[in-house]
């Protein structure tokens, strides 16, 4: 891997390197953090779980052909190499800056409440319209992913588009100082996380600290339509760009026509004055908003309309986000890798578009802070007002959900299950 040495690895993490000296100017061939992944010539790096203590795989990683180890415990006279470091999720992220650090690439980065991973796709889709593009990989967006994501680049790149996820503070800034982004993307200011961030301000104040680390000169773009980030101003001398559907909004859609499940057609207005009808291939309103980050992005790294509209109608869904599962009897709409009420309520507007007869099945939303009950119950009363034939709610929360849904005294039912194995012993009989 460019400019992974052992050498350069030491002196980045602040180690102290035990093994061969003969060895020091040699690369590893790749990062990895799960021992049953390690191949020859890997860096091991043993960052230790809630219950598990990764050095304890440390001599199998060493079997396997692993060049070096990276820990944080003294292992004493070894006969294989390692780096002695005072925290190995640091040295994670110091690779990873390292590892970025040595390419001429531009970097998207995004964040965002809501919408990320999907956004991600977006813009990825509409870029590779005309550069060599790496994403990240699903939603590795955390300080283990969002390393490892960078760990996949290599030179043919031209454009990586990075995903950043956060729910405590001061995460972001650890995440943004390894991507250092050319251009920010921030999709909205939601309720996820609220636990943790208190208020949609708090969220606001975290999640925009990414902007600190943009590379001067750098763009950002942010969701016109929401009320906090509609507010904000200049940062480190970039007026931020807006995309949406109000007129505040440089990159602006309008004439939106939903297709039912096949996706939605609507109208895009881009600064330059261009415009262009396209069919963006995944049902959803939301997906417009997702279209219009794609355009601004694409924009700024100069595409032409032709090649915007392009990467837009190639939009591909990743499994658990808004995607669609055809089998002989039933359509399944797979939402279901995470949730918060916005989202929840997106893919409830996505089950209503279909035809037939409509089944929502809904577990705990986590990460709500106090008013957790009350916004179960809220979402409960949005699936009935959508026309929903059955609301099944899974989970100790969920039962203010099913309450919200049968509260609301539509034609909507609401069944509430305890736990996901009562769901299943039940679900023959209900779907």
């Amino acid at each position: 891997m460019k400019n992974l040495t052992l050498e350069n690895i030491t002196n980045t993490c602040k180690g102290t390197y035990h093994g061969p000296e003969a060895l020091l100017s040699q690369e590893v061939t790749d990062v990895v953090i799960d021992s049953r992944k390690v191949e020859k010539g890997n860096l091991f790096v043993a960052i230790d779980g809630e219950n598990v203590n990764a050095h304890k795989f440390i001599p199998d990683t060493i079997e396997k052909g692993a060049l070096c180890v990276v820990s944080h415990e003294d292992l004493g006279d070894t006969d294989y190499p390692y780096i002695l470091v005072e925290s190995t999720g640091q040295a994670l992220l110091d690779i990873a800056k390292l590892y970025r650090d040595s390419f001429d690439v531009k970097v998207v980065g995004i964040t965002g409440s809501v919408g990320k991973t999907s956004t991600k796709e977006m813009i990825a889709s509409v870029v590779a319209q005309k550069y060599r593009v790496h994403k990240t990989l699903g939603n590795f967006n955390n300080e283990w992913g969002l390393p490892l994501s960078i760990f996949q680049m290599n030179e043919t790149h031209e454009v990586a588009v990075l995903e950043l996820g956060v729910n405590h503070f001061g995460e972001m800034r650890r995440l943004s100082a390894v991507a250092t982004p050319d251009i920010c993307v921030i999709t909205n200011i939601g309720v996820a996380h609220l636990e943790f961030f208190k208020t949609r301000e708090g969220i606001l104040q975290e999640k925009s600290s990414m902007i600190q680390d943009m590379k001067n000169g750098g763009t950002i773009i942010l969701n016109g339509d929401d009320d906090l980030l509609s507010q904000m101003g200049p940062v480190k001398g970039s007026t931020p760009v807006f995309f949406g559907l109000g007129e505040n909004s440089q990159f602006r859609a309008d004439h939106i026509k939903p297709l039912g499940l096949k996706g939605t057609q609507c109208t895009i207005y881009l600064p330059s004055g261009d415009e262009f009808t396209c069919v963006i291939p995944v049902a959803g309103s939301h997906m417009v908003s997702n279209a219009l980050a794609g355009a601004a992005v694409g924009y700024t790294l100069g595409l032409t309309p032709e090649e915007i509209k392009a990467g837009i109608e190639n939009y591909t869904t990743i499994p658990g986000r808004n995607h669609l599962i055809q089998t002989d009897s039933l359509t399944i709409l797979d939402d279901c890798y995470n949730a918060n009420p916005v989202s929840t309520n997106a893919a409830l507007d996505v089950l209503a578009l279909s035809e037939g007869r409509k089944v929502a099945v809904l577990g705990d939303m986590g990460e709500l802070g106090e008013n957790e009950l009350d916004l179960h119950y809220q979402v409960g009363a949005y699936a009935a007002g959508k026309g929903i034939d059955l609301v099944c709610g899974i989970g100790p929360m969920s039962e203010s959900l099913i309450r919200g849904v049968n509260d609301a005294g539509t034609s909507t039912k609401g069944l509430w299950f305890a736990t996901k194995e009562d769901f299943l012993a039940a679900m023959d009989d209900l779907i």
